[in-house]
């Protein structure tokens, strides 16, 4: 009768290596290990992007180039 949500497992961070869209009006970025170019192209307005980090949950790519 009585429903008692489970408390959210703290999901681990580390600072990431992503590339970020140069263009003001796009939000798009990728993380570096998931890109398929050496300097990616954005996947959505196809402007230039920049390497950059960002603090993101661990994830692991096993098809990963590097």
């Amino acid at each position: 009768m009585y429903s008692r949500k489970k408390p959210l497992e703290e999901i681990p961070e580390e600072v990431t290596a992503i590339w970020s869209c140069t263009n003001d009006g796009c939000n798009g970025w990728m993380r570096d290990n998931f890109a398929f170019e050496t300097e990616p192209a954005c996947p959505l307005c196809s402007s230039s992007m920049v390497s950059s980090t960002k603090s993101l949950p661990s994830l692991v790519n096993h098809n990963n180039r590097h």
